[in-house]
C-alpha cells in the first residue's frame, strides 16, 4: 500500500526554458482566485521546492506556461503566494548581486536591484496586502514581476551594462566555477 494520501500532490508541472515565448508574455490580472489557482500555486511550490543548487525561492506563472498575473515565492522559510502583484515604489538604495532564474539555468548575470520595495498583491483568499518588502524578499519580488511583464533578468544586465556568466561546473570544494559570457 502506498504511503501517499490521494491528496498529496503530484506535480506533472515543467519549468519553461529560455528562448520559449511564453516567457516574453505580458500577463493578465487574475480576476477571481478560484480552487483551480490554489492547485496550481501548490503545484508551482512543490516543483519550485525540487531545485536545490541553485535553490529554487520564486516561480511566476509565465514560466509553467501560463500567462495570468502570479507567482510564488520563498519568504524566510515558508512560501507564498502574490496574485496582481504591484510594486507601488522603490527604495533609493540599491546593490548589485549575482542573479539566476530556473528558466535560464547555468547562467547569471549582474543585476542591480532595489533593496527597499512597497508592493501590492491579492493573497490566496483574495485579500489585498500592503508592505514593504527588504533585502533578497524585495529581490525576489521584483525579479518574478519582472517575469510576469515578460522581462527576464538578461534583459537587466543588458540595460545595466552588467557582466553575464555561465557557470562550467564545480571545483573541489564545491563551489560553483564561473566563465564570462560576452555578449
Amino acid at each position: 500500500m502506498s504511503s501517499r494520501s490521494r491528496f498529496d500532490i503530484i506535480s506533472t508541472m515543467e519549468v519553461i526554458k529560455a528562448p520559449n515565448e511564453v516567457l516574453r508574455a505580458q500577463t493578465k490580472p487574475v480576476k477571481k482566485i478560484t480552487p483551480g489557482y490554489l492547485k496550481t500555486v501548490k503545484e508551482m511550490i512543490t516543483l519550485t521546492k525540487t531545485f536545490k543548487d541553485p535553490e529554487g525561492v520564486g516561480l511566476a506563472s509565465t514560466q509553467v506556461g501560463r500567462s495570468e498575473r502570479f507567482f510564488v515565492a520563498k519568504s524566510e522559510k515558508s512560501f507564498y503566494s502574490a496574485f496582481n502583484p504591484q510594486i507601488i515604489s522603490l527604495g533609493k538604495r540599491t546593490k548589485v548581486y549575482l542573479e539566476g532564474c530556473l528558466s535560464i539555468p547555468d547562467y547569471y548575470g549582474e543585476v542591480r536591484r532595489n533593496l527597499l520595495v512597497r508592493v501590492s498583491y491579492q493573497n490566496e483568499a483574495g485579500k489585498a496586502v500592503l508592505k514593504t518588502l527588504k533585502g533578497i524578499d524585495a529581490w525576489i519580488f521584483q525579479h518574478e514581476t519582472d517575469h510576469l511583464n515578460g522581462i527576464l533578468f538578461p534583459d537587466r544586465v543588458l540595460q545595466q551594462k552588467g557582466k553575464f556568466y555561465k557557470c562550467v561546473g564545480k571545483d573541489e570544494t564545491g563551489t560553483d566555477i564561473f566563465e564570462e559570457v560576452v555578449l
